[in-house]
């Protein structure tokens, strides 16, 4: 496996050795060991999650105020423009972003600490999205940040009509962010 530095401190991309042939291919998503020792500790995932999405589709971009969830996120089918956010106060990069293509062709793995908004653009006609998380979800502490808040500007590779559901369609925005109310 090579991990990928991002730009964002503690955001890493994984990118699996895969084994080809007249056959198909073969690689391992996961290995305990091989993670800890790519982000440098250990985790424990608690649940596993699994989405379907259509082409146009924008899911997020969701945090926890309390309970933070690591997440390992990949694309079993399709492809996705994957974006996270800094929301950890004092980190150098605090209030940025980055977005990145995860596919099946890629096989690409997003490794994304507490601490970051995340969401994804199916790019596709269908995208399956799978992710381990470390902490389970708590309704009463998800919040949404509203994907086209205009302070943080991230560039959404659109091609047509976006579809959100109406909690991420009234996300709030980045400036009004409560970092007194926000753990990770």
């Amino acid at each position: 496996m090579q991990v990928i530095d991002t730009e964002l401190a503690d955001v890493k991309i994984l990118e699996p050795k895969v084994f080809k042939d007249e056959r198909g291919f073969f690689f391992e998503s996961f290995n305990q060991l091989k993670f800890a020792q790519a982000i440098g500790r250990d985790v424990v995932f608690v649940q596993d999650n699994h989405s379907r999405s259509s082409k146009g589709v924008l899911r997020g971009l969701h945090y926890q105020t309390a309970r933070p969830q690591d997440k390992l996120v990949r694309v079993l089918r399709g492809e996705v423009f994957d974006v996270v956010v800094d929301l950890r106060h004092g980190s150098p990069t605090w209030g940025r972003w980055e977005g990145h293509l995860l596919s099946e062709q890629n096989k690409r793995q997003l490794w994304i600490p507490g601490g970051f908004a995340h969401g994804f653009l199916a790019m596709s006609e269908d995208a399956e999205v799978a992710y381990k998380v470390t902490e389970y979800w708590y309704p009463e502490h998800e919040r949404t940040l509203l994907w086209r808040d205009p302070d943080l500007a991230i560039v959404w590779p659109l091609t047509g009509q976006v579809l959100c559901s109406p909690k991420d369609e009234l996300g709030g925005l980045f400036a009004d962010f409560d970092v007194s109310n926000f753990s990770y």
